[in-house]
C-alpha cells in the first residue's frame, strides 16, 4: 500500500529562479520540483530544454509569469558536443543509429562550415520536437513512425565556433564542440545534424548545455540539489525580482498618484520620448508596477501587477533583507 502523499500548503511567491536544469529531467519536471520546494501557487518557465540538455532555465513564479513571454523570445547561447559519422533517429544520443559513414574532416573543413552556418540560415524543425501539427506535437507523430512535412524556418546564428573536442591527429577528428549564440526558434540538434551533413559524414549531439538566455548566464544559476539543501527562507532569497525580466526596457518612475492611476489601467502624460518597451516603477514605495509603451508623450499600460502582488513582493523583500542581516 502506498504511503499517503504529503499535502503542500501553497503560498504566493513572486520572482524568477535561475535554475541549472539537471540532465534527465524535462523542463516541466524541473519546474514542478522547484514549485514544490518553494510552495508556490503559480509557476511557469521561459522555454523548454530537452531532458538530455542541461543549463540555464529561468523559472517564473507569481507575478513574474506575466512577463515570461519576454524571455521566450530572448537570444540563447549553447555549448554542444557532436559525434561525427553517426546519424540517429532523434539527432541526439537518445535515438537509434540510422546511418554510419566514414569521417575525413580537416581543420579547413571546420572553418568552412563555421562560416557557412554563421548569420541568417534556414532550418527544418526536427520531428522530435514540441511543435504542433493539427493540434498534435511532432514528437507524437514521430513515435508513431509518421513523418510530417515541416516548413523551413528563418533563424539567425549570431556567433558560431566549431572546434575538435580534443586535439586530433591529422584526419582523426571524431567529436566536435559547437558553441552557438542563436535567435529564438533555433534547434541546436538540427544545427549539429546540418553541420555533419555539410562535412559529408553526418553527426548527432552527445551533449547539450544552455549557458545563457537573454541577460541570464549559467554563473547565476542554482541547482535543484542546492535548493533542496536550503531552508524555506533561504530558498526565497534565491529569487530574482520580476523586473529582472525587463532589464533591457526603458525606465519610467511615477509618483504616488500617477502610480495608482497607472495600476488601474489609465494612461499618464509626461515628457517621455516614444519607446516600445518601458518598465514602470513607483517612487513611494519603490516598486515595480509593470510594463508599458510611450507614444506621443503618453504612457500606455501593458502588463501590470496588481496592488496585492506589490504588497506581497514588498513584504517578502523586507523579510529577505532581515534574513540577510541576521545571517551575515
Amino acid at each position: 500500500m502506498n504511503a499517503p502523499r504529503t499535502r503542500v500548503q501553497r503560498r504566493p511567491v513572486h520572482g524568477v529562479l535561475l535554475l541549472d536544469k539537471p540532465l534527465g529531467l524535462s523542463s516541466n519536471q524541473a519546474l514542478q520540483r522547484a514549485k514544490w520546494l518553494l510552495r508556490a501557487e503559480k509557476a511557469g518557465h521561459t522555454g523548454t530544454l530537452d531532458p538530455l540538455a542541461t543549463g540555464v532555465l529561468p523559472l517564473c513564479f507569481g507575478a513574474a509569469t506575466k512577463f515570461s513571454q519576454l524571455h521566450l523570445d530572448a537570444d540563447k547561447t549553447y555549448v554542444a558536443t557532436a559525434r561525427l559519422g553517426v546519424k540517429t533517429s532523434t539527432g541526439d544520443a537518445e535515438g537509434e543509429v540510422i546511418a554510419e559513414r566514414a569521417v575525413d574532416v580537416t581543420a579547413a573543413d571546420l572553418a568552412r562550415v563555421q562560416a557557412l552556418f554563421t548569420g541568417p540560415i534556414r532550418q527544418v524543425p526536427p520531428m522530435h520536437s514540441a511543435l504542433k501539427k493539427d493540434g498534435k506535437a511532432l514528437y507524437e507523430y514521430a513515435r508513431e513512425g509518421i513523418e510530417v512535412e515541416r516548413a523551413p524556418r528563418d533563424v539567425v546564428i549570431y556567433a558560431l565556433d566549431v572546434t575538435p573536442l580534443e586535439a586530433p591527429a591529422p584526419g582523426s577528428i571524431r567529436d566536435l564542440r559547437i558553441t552557438a549564440k542563436v535567435s529564438k526558434g533555433t534547434y541546436i540538434r538540427t544545427l549539429g545534424e546540418d553541420i555533419g551533413e555539410a562535412l559529408g559524414c553526418g553527426a548527432h549531439l552527445t551533449s547539450l548545455r544552455r549557458i545563457a538566455t537573454g541577460n541570464f548566464s549559467e554563473s547565476q544559476c542554482i541547482t535543484l540539489e542546492a535548493l533542496e539543501a536550503m531552508s524555506e527562507e533561504e530558498r526565497l532569497v534565491q529569487l530574482q525580482p520580476a523586473e529582472c525580466l525587463v532589464a533591457g526596457h526603458s525606465r519610467v518612475t511615477l509618483g504616488t498618484e500617477d502610480a495608482a492611476r497607472f495600476l488601474s489601467g489609465l494612461r499618464r502624460r509626461g515628457e517621455w520620448p516614444d519607446a516600445g518597451e518601458v518598465a514602470v516603477f513607483g517612487r513611494e514605495p519603490a516598486a515595480f508596477l509593470g510594463t508599458a509603451h510611450v507614444t506621443a508623450n503618453e504612457l500606455i499600460p501593458g502588463r501590470l501587477l496588481n496592488p496585492i502582488e506589490i504588497q506581497q513582493i514588498l513584504l517578502t523583500a523586507s523579510l529577505n533583507a532581515n534574513l540577510c542581516e541576521t545571517t551575515s
